[in-house]
């Protein structure tokens, strides 16, 4: 018996170890894992330098308080500045936390400009922001907030792709637009670049604040350290989280100067957020994702990984409809229900996640191998050619 609540319907399969791109189950039997905590294990399992970064930091100190100065965390917001477009950062423990943080700080920069009622945010439909009661209303979910009212109010949103219901959906009121680059949840749905340019230059006009939320798409899981750098735009807000800390949990809000002024003592805190066991290991991955030597190679690697999905595709075309994303961040779309297909890659050790829209997430760890790549695609060929049959 488990005394764990059912919020989850996890898999009959647990692991006792990880060794780079691979998983060890609890009775033996090795998985490639292409989910990777989902979009979390930047760096794999175990990895020896994350290992050496977090043995020595916890020799010395794990927690103090945010009451004090903490030289890890100058280490890593310092990285993080020099890296980004950001002046400033505010460190939390998660993704839910740092676009809850986002909001916060969206709407505290209007009050501090003498404009309070200009406090709502602006969401694709059917997104992912988060499981915190204001971060479910984010996504604008009916599936996601049932249950959960009253509601939270101070949230719009219009539907993917469509400028037009955009536009109208700006307000008097509108404080921010909050959007992720490339959709995880909903689907591995990818915003254009020349989208998030004229996002930006909406934001101008109607003189809001623009939030691309990189929780799941940033780090070095696109090719780029973020994934809207591609489009050469500005954010005013970027909120992230799990590949930042290859496994350890850290999440961050990375802001201009110009929206962090409102952002006074006393207007926002953590317990735990900034802690110094974090930001040395936060500080290790981004020595390491943040060179471009590693990002090309990123770039590289997902090339050919998607080019032989295609090839995958155009061989079942009855099966696969659409090969999404960019980067390491992939979806495989299905023409039916995913459910089986991932069962059956899972029978055949290849660990993967669904997504919105029938849609396989594809995740491995950015330093994954040509070798394991090549050892995924004869795994999907195979899960293809017995549901072809």
């Amino acid at each position: 018996m488990s005394y764990l609540v059912k919020n989850y319907n996890r898999k009959k399969l647990s692991f006792k170890k990880g060794k780079g791109s691979y998983l060890y189950s609890t009775k033996g039997s090795k998985y490639l894992d292409f989910c990777s905590g989902i979009a979390v294990n930047s760096l794999g399992h175990s990895n020896p330098t994350l290992i050496k970064a977090l043995n020595s930091q916890a020799k010395k100190i794990w927690h103090v308080s945010n009451a004090f100065n903490i030289p890890e965390g100058e280490e890593l917001a310092k990285k993080l500045v020099k890296k980004t477009f950001a002046d400033f950062v505010m460190f939390q423990n998660s993704g839910t936390e740092a676009t809850e943080a986002a909001i916060k700080v969206a709407r505290r920069y209007f009050y501090s400009i003498g404009k309070p009622k200009k406090n709502r945010i602006l969401c694709v439909k059917n997104s992912f922001h988060g499981r915190t009661i204001a971060a479910i209303y984010a996504s604008g979910s009916k599936k996601m907030t049932e249950g959960f009212g009253p509601k939270v109010d101070g949230f719009d949103h219009f539907s993917f792709g469509d400028h037009l219901d955009l536009k109208k959906s700006i307000n008097k009121n509108t404080a921010a637009i909050m959007v992720e680059p490339i959709m995880g949840e909903g689907g591995i749905k990818v915003i254009p670049d020349w989208c998030l340019k004229d996002l930006r230059k909406l934001c101008n006009k109607k003189k809001i604040l623009l939030i691309l939320d990189e929780v799941q798409c940033g780090v070095g899981r696109t090719g780029d350290f973020f994934a809207f750098e591609k489009s050469k735009v500005k954010p005013d807000i970027v909120p992230i989280a799990k590949g930042i800390g290859g496994g350890f949990p850290i999440g961050a809000v990375l802001m201009t100067k110009k929206v962090a002024k409102a952002m006074i003592p006393g207007t926002h805190g953590s317990t735990f957020g900034g802690n110094p066991l974090a930001m040395k290991i936060g500080s290790t991955v981004i020595d390491i994702v943040g060179k471009k030597s590693f990002l090309n190679k990123v770039k590289k690697n997902s090339n050919y990984f998607h080019k032989e999905l295609i090839k995958i595709k155009e061989n079942y075309p009855k099966i696969i409809k659409d090969i999404r994303g960019r980067g390491f961040l992939i979806g495989l779309q299905l023409y039916k229900d995913q459910t089986n297909f991932i069962k059956n890659l899972m029978k055949n050790k290849l660990l993967t996640i669904r997504a919105a829209e029938n849609v396989i997430r594809i995740l491995p760890p950015l330093n994954v191998k040509k070798n394991e790549i090549n050892e995924a695609l004869k795994i999907i060929n195979k899960v293809c050619k017995k549901y072809k049959q």
